[in-house]
């Protein structure tokens, strides 16, 4: 399963947030820095409608969605990437996390301590971006000390010389390794490395219940922000998620839409985080159970059968295939047949997001 860790400054709203991400967790949230210090860890149901439609149609007795584990590590602080406020634990914790949620605090709220003293997110932005930069900084500066004396020798080495001192000096000018377009071979040497700004990020601007639908002048420089190192950015407020989490479907929907939003901004979260890892979701649907699979994108069909079980790869045969939308216009498997909708897919088709499939296999 991925993970995505949700960092920030301490007091930006990361635990309220945790919280009702996993609703059931019990992150502990209060207003001093480092009430968080051992990670809390939550996995979460990607919304997914489609789900509840395709169960209907094949009267499935059960639901499951696809997941992803969120993180809550502890707040980070100037100095961080020498040790301060316990940086170094935080910094191990985020290293072990496919991607970031950079919680930032838009809201002006003079009872909750800021850090800082003020409200900027763009400065809060760099100030953590700035110990993780420094961070890998010190991590690439060792391995070019013991790649140097082997470059003498091999030439495998020389190659990785030449990557680390590019990515040196892209750190040393304050930009992070996201930023760089590095081939496919440079990544796969660098990724055993698993440096902190090189993971995917998307910026969480946590903003009062009054602002979650147009946002404010503080979310539009974060976007502003954001562009430069194509970023993600979702609009949240940890206050009235945690305040959504007390009430009934029915109540949450008015509640937003008294907000002027259809959608609470954890759902938009979530699905963000889902697509920034790069993820794709294929569906399974019986009388058992209607279930979504989490695939990377460009998957091909044996490997997206080997997700459900091994034997399905090792003896893939074909996979009966028809996209979602033909299925629900059809209305059932069996009339999408008799229209000519369902493919029979062989081992060199790339899985399409949405596809509905049923894996032919021998072993």
């Amino acid at each position: 399963m991925l993970r995505a860790g949700i960092v920030g400054l301490p007091n930006v709203g990361k635990s309220t947030l945790f919280n009702a991400l996993v609703a059931n967790a019990k992150a502990e949230a209060a207003n001093f820095p480092f009430c968080t210090i051992e990670p809390n860890v939550g996995v979460v149901s990607v919304p997914d409608e489609r789900l509840e439609v395709l169960a209907k149609i094949s009267k499935s007795q059960k639901i499951v969605p696809t997941r992803i584990e969120f993180v809550d590590i502890a707040g980070l602080v100037k100095g961080a990437s020498k040790g301060e406020g316990l940086g170094n634990q935080f910094l191990a914790n985020i290293r072990e996390v496919d991607a970031i949620v950079h919680v930032v605090r838009c809201f002006d709220n003079d009872d909750i301590i800021h850090v800082s003293g003020s409200v900027d997110p763009v400065r809060d932005i760099e100030v953590i971006n700035l110990e993780l930069s420094l961070a890998d900084l010190s991590q690439i500066e060792k391995r070019i000390e013991r790649v140097r004396k082997q470059a003498k020798k091999e030439k495998t080495a020389q190659v990785e010389l030449e990557i680390l001192e590019k990515i040196s000096a892209v750190l040393n000018e304050g930009k992070s390794v996201r930023q760089m377009e590095l081939t496919e071979e440079e990544a796969e040497i660098i990724k055993p490395l698993g440096l902190l700004t090189n993971k995917p990020i998307i910026y969480a601007t946590n903003v009062s219940e009054d602002d979650l639908a147009e946002g404010n002048e503080w979310v539009e420089a974060v976007k502003q922000f954001a562009i430069a190192e194509s970023a993600k950015v979702v609009v949240v407020s940890a206050q009235v998620e945690s305040e959504l989490v007390e009430l009934s479907e029915d109540d949450k929907q008015d509640f937003l839409e008294s907000l002027g939003v259809t959608e609470g901004g954890l759902q938009s979260l979530i699905k963000a985080t889902y697509e920034l890892l790069g993820l794709r979701t294929y569906l399974t649907t019986g009388e058992t159970e209607t279930r979504a699979w989490t695939i990377v994108a460009g998957m091909k069909a044996p490997q997206a059968a080997g997700v459900i079980h091994t034997d399905f790869e090792r003896g893939f045969i074909r996979a009966e295939t028809v996209t979602y939308k033909d299925l629900v216009n059809c209305g059932s498997m069996n009339a999408a047949k008799e229209k000519g909708l369902v493919r029979s897919e062989g081992k060199e088709y790339i899985v399409q997001e949405g596809d509905v499939m049923l894996f032919r296999f021998n072993v």
